[in-house]
């Protein structure tokens, strides 16, 4: 076994591990019901919500990969940076329409509000819909981060896998949610400081002219200014594309309406985003944390693509012994080659930092949308708050396995194949979301038509990815707009007048 980190820095990442585990069982110490273990009591102050919120869309993957958007030789610049602005408009949206309705009774999932409008067969639907993309989503990133953890560490790919799964489950089984989001703020630091400390020797490496690190923060100013310089030679910094064109993924207008859609779907009706506010507080505390993570989000990105034009910058001062085949492999490549010992572990922790965030979040949120939305409802009679608890943490063991599972099999799968999936699971968001609209501004749409709504726009959608060149960032809008409308079109057909007087009087959607 080749391990490409020396032992210093593999201390560092193996404590680092052992702390996260360490302090997920301690906070799971007296958790005696549900609403603890997959809420945190409903008690979490919306600061660690914020952050958690954070790094939970921020998966090893977008550590990693977002540096290499800038990098590229062709529009390698900052036109990311314009989907963020659909990203905050929207969440300022989900405050207002989304989150009363969330904070309306005591709910567990955000699928529970579709059982108020239209009945339970479309809350198991969507529901159901959600298990399954979220894990098989979440079993190939786990696949995609134990390929860039096997080049960073040396260890074998299936160790890769089974170490950062079983981590994250050993942590989110002792402490539920509020495990989860507390390691979420831990993790949030450790990549934000790692994608700081990775930026910082960059500039020193260009302020020095050398790949030595003499005087690091004396070289910092001169790298910043022949980082700019470089960037301004080659359109580095360009922010705005004004083309409107569906094919292309970074434009303004994708931004502005396809990045509203996005994350009007990954965090208006996702559970895994949903659970996160119903954990804070209040609802007030939760939309502060919301409204705020957008702003952070922005600056995130904004980190990640800077290092990927000093990394642009770094290569053309000194190139490469042989060209990248891939543009995801610049940051990882330089991580092991040029950063310092005790550096390098830092940066590897950060890397599992990511991971772990988002496929804690992805277990969690699991178990509770399989125990609220299926086992309770199966169950003639009430089950105890043990019962429940220890479902739950069953549960979360169960989906964690499947993760682990799906992330073995990766390599059994074409890499085009990898990347359908991972599209499916992105506009599957967009689908929900669409019954979310229907329910709210038709108020005739009945279960009937909601249940069509979801057929008919995932199998549109399917066409789309696979038989046009509709780039991602268009998923969500189309994705809920072909909902929508099929089951509106499905209610006015097929009526159901006891549901919809029924539904008439009892509006709970956003």
């Amino acid at each position: 076994m080749n391990v490409a980190i020396g032992g210093i820095d593999a201390t560092i990442l193996a404590a680092y591990l052992a702390g996260v585990v360490a302090f997920g069982i301690w906070l799971g110490r007296g958790q005696r019901d549900v609403a603890g273990y997959l809420l945190g009591g409903r008690d979490l102050p919306w600061w660690s919500v914020l952050l958690s919120i954070v790094a939970t869309e921020t998966s090893t993957v977008t550590f990693l990969s977002i540096p290499g958007v800038a990098f590229a030789a062709t529009d390698g610049n900052l036109l990311f940076l314009q989907l963020t602005i659909g990203y905050i408009a929207a969440r300022f949206v989900i405050v207002f329409l989304f989150l009363p309705h969330y904070f309306r009774g005591e709910l567990f999932t955000s699928y529970e509000v579709l059982n108020r409008r239209f009945g339970g067969a479309t809350k198991q639907t969507a529901s159901l819909l959600f298990l399954v993309t979220r894990n098989l989503a979440d079993g190939l990133r786990l696949y995609l981060t134990a390929i860039v953890l096997e080049k960073l560490v040396g260890l074998d790919l299936w160790v890769c896998i089974a170490l950062v799964g079983a981590a994250t489950i050993v942590y989110t089984f002792a402490g539920g949610m509020k495990s989860v989001v507390w390691n979420d703020c831990i993790q949030f630091t450790v990549y934000i400081l790692g994608a700081f400390v990775a930026f910082a020797v960059i500039l020193g490496y260009l302020g020095s002219g050398t790949t030595e690190l003499s005087d690091l923060f004396g070289s910092l100013s001169r790298g910043w200014s022949r980082l700019t310089a470089y960037a301004a030679e080659h359109d580095k910094f360009r922010l705005f594309d004004l083309r409107f064109d569906v094919t292309r993924p970074y434009t303004l207008w994708s931004g502005l309406l396809g990045g509203t859609f996005i994350a009007l779907a990954t965090h208006g009706t996702d559970q895994l985003m949903v659970q996160r506010y119903l954990s804070a507080r209040s609802q007030r505390e939760a939309g502060r944390a919301l409204a705020a993570s957008g702003f952070v989000v922005c600056a995130q990105f904004a980190l990640f693509l800077l290092i990927g034009v000093g990394l642009a910058c770094f290569y053309d001062l000194f190139p490469p012994g042989a060209p990248f085949a891939k543009n995801d492999e610049v940051f990882p490549s330089f991580i092991v080659t040029y950063l310092p010992v005790g550096v390098v572990g830092i940066i590897v922790a950060a890397v599992f930092s990511a991971a772990m965030s988002t496929l804690s979040s992805s277990l969690n949120s699991s178990a509770a949308a399989a125990v609220n939305d299926f086992y309770m409802p199966w169950r003639r009679e009430k089950p105890s708050p043990g019962h429940l608890l220890w479902v739950s943490r069953g549960l979360t063991v169960v989906f964690g396995l499947m993760q682990i599972g799906v992330g073995t099999a990766g390599p059994l799968l074409a890499g085009s194949v990898v990347e359908s999936v991972l599209a499916i699971a992105g506009f599957t968001t967009g689908v929900i979301l669409g019954v979310f609209f229907l329910g709210t501004l038709n108020r005739r749409a009945t279960q009937r038509g909601a249940l069509a709504g979801l057929v008919g726009g995932l199998a549109v959608m399917t066409a789309f990815v696979f038989c046009t060149r509709l780039s991602w960032p268009w998923f969500a809008l189309y994705g809920s707009a072909y909902t929508f409308g099929i089951g509106s079109l499905v209610s006015l057909l097929l009526p159901d007048p006891n549901l919809a007087h029924e539904t008439s009087t009892n509006r709970d959607l956003p």
